[in-house]
């Protein structure tokens, strides 16, 4: 006799599934080898997939892009604390790759043009929003509000101003010297005032 069955997942279930992993796979190919030398058929081989699903679910290689640095909503958010830093330091190697050649200039005229800011700023905000209930502790806004800060200050500096330390550390070192930080922040750890 065997085990229980397990239920069978509906249609939209093994797609999301589908959609999750690609976009693991292609987080993973963007952080190593980045978004000029990251190809559709290198992420599809990673997943499992067809080339052509992945082209199906994101249009090209920079919607792929774009949904690989996005936070997911909420219903796509990890519940646990550690598998959130996980996400979200997943999707700071991404943006510490190469960036795709239209990244940089927007992220520079955030600087001189309103509306630019105004279009991260929003961006930011939505994402904080998705984000706080994955975060525990005290204060989850300002807790989202610092980690996306975070992120996006490490992408500035490593690729708007190109401070020597950050451009030249692979996006595994910086990771994982921020991740202890970022786990502090999601899980609500208030740090020792001893």
């Amino acid at each position: 006799m065997s085990g229980p069955e397990k239920p069978r997942l509906t249609r939209a279930e093994r797609r999301q599934q589908t959609e999750d992993r690609i976009l693991a796979s292609a987080r993973q190919k963007f952080a190593e080898v980045g978004y000029e030398r990251t190809t559709i058929r290198a992420v599809a081989s990673a997943a499992g997939v067809d080339p052509a699903l992945v082209m199906q679910y994101f249009g090209s290689k920079e919607g792929l892009f774009r949904e690989a640095i996005r936070v997911p909503g909420d219903e796509s958010l990890p519940a646990e604390p550690a598998e959130f830093a996980e996400l979200v330091l997943s999707i700071l190697g991404v943006k510490l790759g190469e960036l795709p050649g239209t990244s940089l200039p927007l992220l520079r005229s955030a600087f001189t043009h309103p509306e630019a800011a105004e279009e991260i700023r929003a961006s930011i905000g939505r994402q904080i929003e998705q984000a706080r209930p994955a975060i525990r502790g005290d204060n989850p806004e300002l807790r989202a509000a610092l980690i996306f800060s975070v992120l996006l200050g490490v992408s500035i500096g490593r690729h708007a101003f190109e401070i020597d330390y950050l451009r030249d550390a692979t996006p595994e070192q910086i990771t994982n010297l921020l991740r202890p930080s970022m786990q502090k922040l999601i899980e609500g750890e208030q740090p020792s005032t001893e």
